[in-house]
């Protein structure tokens, strides 16, 4: 059974400057004949007492302004951060996909990027093999994926990489919000394939900023801020509340957390 379960996680960033790496500076700082044992080096909280529980079947979305802490609560749910304090436990295969480009190759084929994107997310060679016809398909490049991808257009590479990532069958789905600014013609072909996606995946947890793909895969949301969570509760609610609207329905319930209880 695939799960995530985070308790009073933190993620900090030592800010290291010319001065605070400087051995020299470390070594010989006395204060009077005594060598100076507490060098202070700034610390970013980047995230702060995160508490979240997620099983089979969560749908949830990450909310929240650029350096609200979602790029750094999913590199941490993927397991890519470790958090400094508390703990982070993750049960299950992870396809986190935070960057379309990661993992193609310029120098290779099409097919042969496939294969490699496919690994990258967790899936095996055979598996990518046999969903070659499948992408083709879908991204319409004909003979180029028999051509390196450096030959491919800025657009060709974008359906590429987007036809592998819908192809991939993941028990933990973490997206950024990189797949909801792509070229909006193209996203439209591809969200019945995104919808499926996210059904086929065993926990999603997506950030971006497009409202209407959020209300299509998600069912719960994240309000992120300054590094903590503001708010967790069903998706519309916490919507409205980031954005200091009126929830879309008429039922005016007050947002709950994870566990039923009141807003963060």
């Amino acid at each position: 059974m695939v799960s995530i379960d985070v308790r009073g996680a933190y993620v900090d960033f030592p800010i290291f400057d010319a001065k605070s790496r400087s051995l020299k500076k470390q070594v010989l700082g006395k204060v009077g004949s005594k060598i100076a044992t507490s060098a202070k080096v700034p610390i970013i909280e980047a995230l702060q007492d995160i508490t979240l529980s997620l099983g089979e079947g969560d749908r949830v979305a990450l909310v929240g302004h650029n350096g609200a802490g979602k790029s750094t609560l999913l590199r941490l749910l993927s397991g890519i951060y470790e958090p400094t304090r508390g703990s982070a436990r993750i049960f299950g295969r992870v396809a986190p996909v935070f960057d379309l480009g990661v993992g193609l190759d310029p120098e290779v084929s099409g097919y042969e990027n496939i294969t490699i994107r496919g690994l990258f997310l967790g899936m095996t060679r055979k598996q990518m093999q046999k969903r070659f016809d499948d992408i083709a398909e879908f991204t319409e490049l004909g003979d180029y994926l028999s051509m390196p991808l450096r030959t491919y257009s800025a657009g060709m590479r974008v359906r590429l990489a987007v036809g592998v990532v819908t192809a991939i069958d993941p028990e933990i789905l973490i997206l950024d919000e990189g797949l909801g600014s792509i070229d909006a013609a193209f996203l439209a072909k591809a969200r019945q394939r995104l919808v499926d996606l996210a059904q086929r995946s065993g926990i999603l947890v997506f950030a971006s900023h497009v409202d209407d793909l959020l209300r299509e895969l998600c069912t719960t949301a994240i309000w992120m801020d300054e590094g903590r969570m503001r708010m967790h509760g069903p998706l519309e609610e916490t919507l409205a509340a980031y954005k200091g609207q009126a929830p879309h329905d008429n039922n005016n319930r007050e947002p709950v957390d994870a566990a039923g209880g009141k807003p963060f």
